[in-house]
């Protein structure tokens, strides 16, 4: 099978065996499509692998999500982009497609409806995929000269004040070269496919997906003058914490991440591999932008 990148060539070969299942918590519609997928899927003869919530909905035991790639040709996602976000770190670098498939909200990254679903699939698992490749941040919290926590971020990376502080002092730092000091509520790294979420709300641009940039947001800052600023991925980004312990805090993707103590660093590379999206046909980027953002309505 063909994988072709819609969006600036190359491809990968395969065939589909066995597709791994993540599914969104108490989302209605999900009680009707799981086991109507296991179904399809079995009388296909394709092996599945299903997470904790997707198993809830058919009634039998699920994996943790970290294991459910495993051995999985083709990722299938029911929810939103939060579950696709927690998909694709669990899916890592194995190389899987991830087909996303909205139950509800906004959803910039899970563009496949409902209705589309098992037309969509089919295709995939004939071959017929649209694929688009994104990059991922590899994010490492350094203290004291160690690497205390290491995570992968499709979206974004942010450094904020925690409940107790009213303002943080944050250091931004590019390929060693100083760039400026942040007085802020924090500060958000984001790649081209994280540019449509927190740091847009934030004031950031809408960076196409395959440019290869990072987007340094600030969040409400101090000096207005302190504007996103777009930099090479390749050039990596490092943010030194000069707030005061439990002052401030690293979240990944909106759902993982620790505490910062004062002096710690985030260190923000290009990830080695990409994320495969598979999407829908005939539906650019910008048709997503004018649907998901309603331009150009009255």
């Amino acid at each position: 099978m063909h994988f072709e990148n819609s969006e600036h060539g190359g491809g990968v070969q395969g065939s589909v065996r066995t597709v791994g299942i993540f599914a969104k918590p108490n989302a209605p519609l999900a009680d009707r499509l799981v086991p109507e997928l296991l179904q399809w899927l079995s009388e296909r003869g394709v092996a599945y692998r299903l997470d904790v919530e997707a198993a809830r909905y058919a009634g039998v035991d699920g994996l943790d999500r970290d294991a459910v790639p495993e051995g999985c040709d083709l990722a299938v996602i029911l929810g939103g982009d939060g579950t696709l976000l927690s998909a694709a770190r669990a899916v890592g670098r194995r190389a899987i497609p991830l087909l996303a498939v909205n139950l509800g909200g906004l959803g910039f990254l899970t563009t496949i409806t409902v209705d589309d679903f098992f037309v969509e699939l089919d295709r995939a698992l004939r071959g017929e995929r649209r694929i688009s490749r994104r990059k991922m941040i590899r994010v490492s919290l350094v203290r004291s000269g160690r690497v205390q926590a290491e995570y992968q971020a499709l979206n974004d990376v942010v450094i904020a004040k925690s409940t107790i502080a009213r303002i943080v002092d944050l250091e931004a730092w590019i390929n060693d070269g100083f760039v400026s000091k942040y007085k802020a509520d924090g500060l958000i790294i984001s790649t081209p496919t994280g540019s449509t979420a927190y740091s847009l709300a934030a004031g950031g641009p809408i960076i196409y997906p395959t440019v290869n940039a990072f987007c340094l947001t600030p969040i409400c800052p101090h000096t207005l003058t302190n504007r996103p600023l777009i930099i090479p991925a390749e050039l990596g980004v490092r943010v030194v914490n000069r707030a005061l312990h439990d002052e401030s805090y690293l979240t990944v993707d909106g759902q993982v991440g620790s505490p910062l103590e004062a002096g710690d660093s985030v260190e923000c590379v290009v990830a080695d591999f990409d994320v495969l999206l598979i999407r829908p046909p005939h539906k650019t980027f910008f048709e997503v932008l004018r649907q998901k953002l309603k331009w150009g309505e009255r």
